[in-house]
């Protein structure tokens, strides 16, 4: 079979009205479930009461039935005796209510003497009486058709006399992973193996827009068990989705075998991540291949099975909440393709302020963290820093405003800083953008985070902090906190195979460095000890090469990308690696004093300063001093 490359490069929007007018999504057939289990389901027909509810007159309170012409004339001054069991009956709320009596009494109105029941109060015809169909009314409409079951529908549809309902038939969507590289979750790894979990992310999205997901063995890059797979999936499911072979690789061969079997819609969208894209029709059913690395994955199979699996359903997609936010820093794009970018967002002061997450497709925790998307038009070449954007939310807007915003330096201990506050306080969260010391007093200068984590060293006074923040924020009120204090050093390969002792086996030509980020305070004294050796950046090889927290630097060490880089002991320790003491330093927290009596930042000192479990947590860490956890440092 001859390999073919993308047939072609398809907007978007014209890729989506391609698909859905191809495939046409109408309501699926119904079938019947019972009642109690319909929770959730779509309503194929009109739900009507059999019977009403309450079926028969019965009391609404324990008290007496009485005939309520019997009770009128009664008063304080000429109170009225009814015979017990004549005249007037005893129910409780809920029975029956003797045939010819209408009203009824409470008992705290009552006084009983001598067989019979005293009364200084009339009562009005059906008053404290629930009579037949006061909830709902034989033959009246309880659901509508294409309605989906809430649990007071269940309550509803029982009362009118039904025991089972007609529900659409759920959508049953497909699912084949495929690659020869791919293994299933708890396999004895090898290197080149990759964890197969695409499948099950779309499975849950399946099964959270109200499909049957149907979850295909691993096919490996084999045309034939490929094709095969696709036609067993045929006779199985409504919709078809391959995972991964997309593309125009020499093991992709999905397009070919649809092509094949049926036709080919689109191949390829000009949208980023999820370019290679094949939208397909086999044999009077929508087949989808979405690519391999998760982002590109999540992001196409939202945009192109979704909307079938509601349809199916009877149903039409809500519009996903969106907000107004400004953009924490320039963002740049590439021309001629519309982006979707994660974005971390939180409301500091009145303002929404949305920060920019990984781009790359394969990065599946910039999912994990986001809080929505931000498309970026194909004819835009990027938005500047401060541009009011319009956000799809991934996350609920309240549950963003309840977010404290924590840009600056990074530190292990805001991810155990994080997970205490939502085990002590579940309605709050701590969301860290990690772009150095510099760049978080920055964005507190700009208004744009409710604490920045900085340990920023100045080479002039030796004091941490505090001359940066005077210089750079001086007509703003901060309070310095401190977090805690930490080791600083050179990590380096466990047994430290290539014998580094310090900085100056940086200038060694077998040694490659790898960097923090400019404004890092980790770069800052980096840079101090290098001028003081007399050593020049430009002689080290990989000082240009940058990362963005302490744990990306051991992980180029761990995995050979660097032979050595300054960071934290605790990232060391996390990572099984050695390493060489540099300096201890003050991290600490600069929290603006308009931000200090909010709820969310007490609930944060609050742990800060009393949690036990969270100190401990810190110090199991290793390389940290918390002896002055807590304690405010300065302020201005």
């Amino acid at each position: 079979m001859k390999r073919k490359i993308f047939l072609e490069t398809t907007p978007l929007d014209e890729a989506v009205k391609k698909w859905l007018e191809k495939v046409n999504p109408r309501p699926l057939e119904g079938e019947t479930v019972p009642v109690a289990e319909s929770l959730g389901r779509v309503t194929a027909e009109a739900v009507t009461a059999k019977l009403s509810s309450p079926f028969f007159h019965s009391s609404a309170m324990d008290g007496y039935a009485v005939r309520a012409i019997d009770t009128f004339g009664a008063s304080e001054t000429t109170p009225k005796k009814l015979r017990i069991d004549e005249q007037a009956f005893y129910v409780d709320t809920g029975d029956p209510m003797p045939e010819g009596f209408n009203a009824v009494i409470m008992i705290e109105d009552v006084n009983i003497t001598d067989g019979s029941i005293e009364i200084i109060t009339p009562v009005t015809p059906w008053q404290n009486v629930r009579t037949v169909g006061e909830d709902i009314v034989a033959t009246e409409l309880i659901l509508p058709e294409n309605h989906r079951i809430r649990p007071t529908d269940i309550g509803a549809m029982l009362a009118g006399g039904h025991v089972e309902v007609s529900v659409r038939r759920k959508p049953k969507v497909a699912i084949i992973p495929t690659g020869s590289e791919i293994v299933e979750p708890g396999t004895e790894l090898k290197k080149g193996d990759i964890i197969e979990y695409n499948s099950r992310v779309m499975a849950g999205l399946v099964s959270e827009w109200g499909g049957q997901p149907i979850r295909l063995d691993i096919v490996p890059d084999n045309i034939d068990r490929l094709k095969k797979a696709i036609l067993d999936a045929y006779e199985k499911a409504d919709l078809i989705v391959i995972n991964a072979g997309a593309s125009a690789g020499s093991e992709d061969y999905t397009a070919e075998i649809i092509s094949t079997l049926g036709e080919v819609i689109v191949h390829g969208l000009n949208i980023k991540p999820g370019k290679p894209v094949i939208l397909g029709w086999i044999r009077e059913k929508p087949v989808l291949g979405v690519p391999g690395y998760p982002v590109s994955a999540y992001l196409t199979f939202s945009i192109f099975a979704k909307p079938l699996i509601v349809k199916w359903q009877g149903l039409e997609i809500e519009e996903p909440e969106r907000i107004k936010a400004k953009l924490s820093r320039q963002v740049a794009s590439s021309l001629g393709q519309e982006e979707f970018l994660r974005m971390k967002i939180g409301k500091v002061g009145e303002n929404f302020i949305a920060t920019p997450l990984g781009r790359g497709a394969g990065l599946l925790m910039s999912l994990v963290r986001a809080d929505g998307l931000l498309r970026i038009p194909a004819m835009s070449e990027g938005i500047g820093a401060g541009t009011e954007v319009n956000i799809e939310l991934i996350r609920t807007k309240k549950e963003i405003e309840n977010t404290i915003v924590s840009i600056g330096s990074h530190d292990n201990t805001l991810d155990i800083l994080a997970n205490i506050l939502k085990k002590r306080y579940p309605k709050f969260s701590l969301s860290s953008a990690h772009v150095g010391s510099m760049g978080g007093l920055i964005a507190l200068k700009k208004g744009e985070a409710h604490i920045a984590p900085t340990h920023l060293l100045d080479e002039e006074t030796g004091q941490y902090n505090t001359p940066f923040i005077k210089r750079l924020l001086p007509d703003k009120k901060i309070v310095l906190l401190n977090l805690v204090h930490r080791q600083q050093g050179l990590i380096v390969p466990r047994g430290n195979p290539k014998n580094i002792k310090g900085f100056n086996d940086l200038l060694r030509e077998d040694i490659t460095f790898i960097n923090r980020q400019r404004g890092a305070g980790t770069r800052l004294l980096l840079d101090k000890h290098l001028k003081e050796l007399g050593i020049s950046p430009s002689d080290i090889k990989g000082y240009e090469k940058e990362e963005y927290t302490h744990m990306a630097v051991a992980s180029a060490v761990l995995t050979g990308v660097a032979d050595t880089g300054l960071g934290i002991l605790s990232a060391a320790n996390a990572l099984g690696l050695d390493f060489i003491p540099v300096a201890k330093e003050r991290y600490d927290l600069a929290i603006p004093e308009e931000f200090i009596e909010t709820e969310m930042i007490q609930a944060l000192l609050k742990i800060i300063k009393e949690d036990e479990e969270f100190r401990k947590s810190v110090l199991a860490l290793g390389g940290y001093d918390i002896s002055d956890m807590g304690r405010v440092i300065d302020s201005f």
